[in-house]
């Protein structure tokens, strides 16, 4: 048990969270606003090629990252014109653009790299910084030196999500338009201007989680990297409520799971001393995911207008 409960282990669980909250907070505006997003995957994907591939060519890591919540915007955007301006099924349109994503970026490194299967390696200055290597004279702690920017400001998006969606008439009116749209309307809301804000903002969002991938955990993008994280972070928006930091915490739960199922292998042995077979490991957060559905979705209330499309009375 020692070898798997180290201070590496919690370092290990806010990395792996850290896609999972940028990915489930954007979800959850989208969603708060009566739009289902399960394309989440799909703009993950998105991001975390399109930072790849701007930050090999441009040589900067914040370029890549914008460039990549760019992408995941322009994406999202195109979501929310189909969901909301031609009132097509959300769940469709989403599984989708996962599917688009699974083979374009293929091609399209294919095509600037010559190899469909990855980007090229990005050496370690082209990397998302810790705060330590961003601003001179911070304190060399771990938090400081081992945990990416992005981790970093993962925590502060989904402060400010709580606050914004409490305390903001922005908020106030995003939860109008996904609770009765009809009442938003007739307090003067522009219904569909909210929801294609908050579409849009959910793929920015994911589309930083995804560029956290290849540019912060990883130094390169692979082929189907998200490895069903938009899925996850799908699941802890759900267990989460639709609130922002029972979300993060729900996010943080798997991203534990996972760095537990890292930590294990080779580590844990069944009774008669030979290791746990790997893949029995690896189904470690998949499961988690599948029993706190079962367990919990029943107490989670989703928005009331969540999956109707709206169509102004005229």
């Amino acid at each position: 048990m020692d070898q798997l409960f180290t201070m590496s282990l919690v370092f290990s669980t806010i990395r792996l969270a850290t896609p999972l909250v940028w990915a489930a907070i954007g979800g959850l505006y989208s969603e708060r606003s009566g739009v289902i997003n399960v394309a989440l995957e799909g703009l993950m994907l998105a991001g975390a090629f399109t930072a790849a591939a701007v930050t090999f060519y441009a040589g900067n890591p914040w370029a890549g990252l914008a460039c990549a919540m760019l992408a995941g915007g322009f994406v999202a955007y195109l979501i929310a014109v189909a969901c909301i301006r031609f009132k097509a099924n959300e769940v469709v349109t989403g599984t989708g653009v996962n599917i688009l994503f699974l083979g374009l970026p293929a091609v399209l490194s294919g095509a600037l790299f010559l190899s469909s299967g990855s980007t090229p390696q990005l050496p370690k200055e082209q990397l998302m910084p810790s705060l330590a290597q961003l601003i001179p004279g911070m304190p060399q702690w771990r938090v400081f030196t081992d945990v990416s920017v992005i981790s970093l400001l993962a925590l502060v998006v989904a402060l400010a999500t709580a606050h914004v969606l409490y305390r903001t008439p922005f908020g106030l009116r995003l939860r109008a338009v996904g609770e009765n749209p009809e009442a938003a309307d007739a307090a003067g809301v522009r219904v569909n201007r909210i929801r294609y804000a908050a579409v849009i903002l959910s793929g920015v969002l994911a589309g930083v989680g995804g560029a956290y991938l290849s540019i912060g955990q990883s130094s390169l993008f692979l082929r189907n990297m998200t490895a069903g994280r938009g899925f996850i972070a799908l699941a802890a928006l759900i267990f989460g409520k639709w609130r922002p930091l029972q979300t993060l915490l729900a996010c943080v739960l798997f991203g534990f799971a996972d760095a537990i199922t890292i930590q294990m292998q080779g580590v844990a042995k069944l009774p008669s001393g030979e290791d746990i077979p790997v893949q029995f490991v690896q189904m470690i957060p998949y499961v988690v995911t599948i029993v706190m559905l079962a367990g919990f979705i029943g107490q989670s209330r989703a928005p009331s207008a969540l999956g109707i499309p709206y169509e102004k009375e005229r």
